[in-house]
């Protein structure tokens, strides 16, 4: 997880709690979408002029708007995580071709139109031993639509066993590969494929 999706964590989760907890009525759905918008162009800000931004940090890279889908609230889950009894230990290649080593440390349940799609959860270590957790898929509109190695959602653990987590896909984003070949990202394996058009969340940036 970057720094900057750690950044907006929190604003995500406000902006969900916004339409699951007011009901899904025409208004809540506007001030969902509203919100959303406001928080893209909050991204769009960062990423244009921050120092740290993948469109500055390594060198200049041109730069607009990000692109997205339209708000849609039909991609927003609700599940608990089922932590794996065993975690195992998988390589995960990144996208200049080097190996990384993750845990499966468990799964989420998405459930929509009467099937169940599963949505794995690791665990990785940063430099300095702490352990951060990550989620990354490919669905139907990848390479379509959508950047073709595949995006990434915010996600953050909870203590709480019992926790119900609220998997938003309005928040699926590009790794920093997708804006810059400078930039080496994690390529979701075969297991992490969603058998499902998340028409939803980031497209594409390079056509």
């Amino acid at each position: 997880m970057t720094k900057s999706q750690i950044m907006l964590i929190p604003i995500m989760l406000i902006i969900t709690l916004i339409l699951w907890n007011c009901g899904k009525n025409a208004s809540d759905t506007n001030k969902y979408n509203s919100a959303v918008e406001q928080q893209r162009q909050e991204i769009n800000d960062w990423m244009k002029n921050d120092p740290n931004s993948p469109f500055n940090y390594k060198g200049k890279v041109d730069f607009h708007s990000l692109n997205y889908f339209e708000p849609n609230p039909e991609f927003i889950f609700t599940s608990k995580l089922t932590e794996y009894i065993t975690k195992d230990t998988v390589v995960i290649f990144g996208t200049k071709g080097e190996e990384r080593k993750a845990v499966r440390y468990g799964y989420l349940i998405l459930k929509k139109e009467g099937n169940e799609y599963k949505l794995s959860v690791y665990e990785t270590v940063n430099p300095d031993f702490t352990k951060y957790y990550s989620i990354w898929f490919t669905d139907k509109t990848t390479n379509n639509s959508t950047y073709g190695v595949g995006r990434y959602l915010p996600f953050e653990l909870s203590s709480d066993k019992d926790f119900n987590y609220t998997i938003d896909f309005n928040f699926a984003y590009n790794p920093y590969c997708a804006y810059s070949a400078d930039y080496s990202c994690a390529i979701p394996t075969k297991e992490d494929y969603i058998d499902l058009a998340i028409e939803a969340g980031e497209k594409k940036f390079h056509d």
